[in-house]
């Protein structure tokens, strides 16, 4: 058990009120949480302001209080320790509560608006095909070596984070591999974390509803570069014009990958077909099982990543060559009869469904129909919509709108949103069906022999949220389902 004055080693404090030399049993930012013994941390969130709750940790017996702002009366025997940033504290007091795991690992982090959750997981895989034990931490799970944690957020809060890479250090991993979202570094969810390293993937439209303007949504990126050691690696993507942005005021090694110029890390694709990519990387040609111009880039960003970690290049290679991506990133299944092929993809940014859609046209030879299935998540950047609807109109030959995870938004205003960004001239392509099971099964009942389905948005997720309640909902298993139905 340890004290309060060692948990808040390097915290930023103004002021402390009563001994901070007592003992604490668990952390917490939840009121609700709160045991006799616990130190509660008064965070302010997004939707709610955690110091409304400091009289309740206290009846529920904390032993002490973190806040930016002290409460009119100070409760006697309770330690109230005033600190500059409380999201902040919080980070480090974790750090410090479980022994800072982070120190004692390589820990790479991966931020970007897409291809987080593939370079993540390809990452994990990969190292653990080379023999080490790894963590992973991503969109779509948590993983110890072998053993799955469900995931809930991109990235966890700092004290459940803290208390996973604490696991993985007691299981003996020396690697993890983990997403970075822009929420999670602007909420101060990575505060006090070691990196041995970090990767950009790229930028695009996203997250404007929570970051407001996109040079916001750059700035809270590139803080994350800004904070990496001198002892770390920094990669990038030199082919996103914001690519060396978010390399100019940082301290680590500065590493680069591209397709289309010279970097550390040079790629050209060979050829691109629904057997894999065969590229070209640093000279050396490869077969590799991912698809896909955008799968490219991710696999460079690995290879760039691994070499840097001191790997050898043709074991990395040979290795990599085997290895399959991310469960909903570009996941596709064949119908026996039709040959009809149906792709899952979680793209769910216009820059993502593009990347996805322009894949598929390379894919085509030359008389397929593409038919896009797309809706948009409710309480979630609206500015996206429209254009959306505009990508998937202009690079498919059907289109059918639908319910993505609506939240507590009515899904036929969403889709109406989404309407607005088509082209005249390209209405007459565009169905509206609000049921996501009726609209897959409509584009199979459209698609001839050998046309290509675009089922996007969703991925991996295995529920649509309505009204606050999640629904169990898997794209991929809806489609085999109507395949087989549809081929009896």
């Amino acid at each position: 058990m340890k004290t309060l004055r060692d948990i808040l080693y390097n915290v930023s404090i103004q002021s402390i009120h009563g001994s901070n030399d007592i003992s604490i049993n668990e952390l917490t930012t939840d009121s609700r949480a709160v045991k006799p013994g616990d130190a509660f941390i008064a965070v302010k969130g997004v939707h709610v302001d955690g110091h409304q709750y400091i009289d309740k940790a206290i009846s529920l017996g904390a032993v002490a209080i973190i806040c930016e702002t002290l409460p009119a009366q100070l409760t006697s025997n309770i330690c109230f320790v005033q600190v500059n940033n409380s999201a902040a504290a919080t980070g480090i007091m974790a750090g410090n509560f479980y022994d800072n795991p982070s120190d004692k690992i390589q820990l790479v982090g991966v931020t970007g608006t897409n291809g987080k959750t593939t370079i993540a997981t390809l990452l994990f895989r990969l190292f653990s095909k080379l023999g080490y034990h790894c963590g992973l931490l991503s969109t779509v799970q948590n993983q110890i070596g072998d053993t799955v944690i469900p995931s809930t957020h991109t990235t966890p809060d700092p004290i459940n984070l803290n208390a996973l890479l604490a696991k993985m250090v007691n299981d003996g991993c020396l690697y993890v591999f983990m997403e970075v979202s822009s929420h999670a570094i602007h909420q101060q969810r990575i505060a006090g974390l070691k990196f041995a390293g970090g990767i950009f993937s790229n930028i695009t439209h996203d997250h404007l509803d929570y970051h407001k303007t996109f040079d916001e949504y750059i700035r809270v990126k590139k803080s994350f570069f800004d904070n990496l050691p001198s002892n770390a690696f920094a990669l990038t993507n030199l082919d996103d014009k914001r690519g060396m942005v978010m390399l100019q005021n940082t301290k680590a090694k500065k590493a680069t990958y591209s397709l289309r110029t010279l970097a550390d890390f040079k790629g050209k694709i060979l050829e691109n077909n629904l057997t894999g990519l065969i590229m070209s990387v640093n000279d050396t040609e490869v077969h590799f099982r991912l698809i896909g111009e955008f799968n490219a880039y991710n696999l460079l960003a690995v290879y760039g990543t691994a070499i840097l970690l001191g790997m050898d290049k043709a074991k990395v290679l040979q290795a990599l060559s085997d290895i399959q991506g991310a469960e909903g990133r570009f996941d596709y299944i064949v119908s026996d009869k039709e040959q009809i092929i149906a792709i899952v993809d979680y793209a769910h940014t216009p820059d993502a469904l593009k990347n996805v859609l322009a894949t598929i046209k390379n894919l085509r030879k030359g008389h397929e129909q593409i038919i896009t299935v797309v809706g948009c998540g409710g309480d979630r950047d609206t500015a996206k919509r429209p254009i959306m609807g505009d990508v998937a109109a202009e690079s498919s030959d059907k289109v059918i709108l639908t319910s993505d995870n609506p939240r507590s938004e009515d899904p036929v205003a969403i889709i109406h949103e989404m309407e607005a960004g088509i082209p005249v001239h390209l209405k007459k392509k565009v169905l509206s069906i609000t049921d996501r099971k009726e609209a897959i099964k409509t584009a199979l009942s459209l698609a001839n022999k050998e046309d290509i389905i675009l089922v996007a948005g969703k991925g991996h997720e295995k529920y649509q949220e309505i009204n606050g309640v999640k629904h169990h909902f898997d794209d991929k298993e809806v489609l085999n389902e109507l395949m087989k139905l549809m081929e009896k």
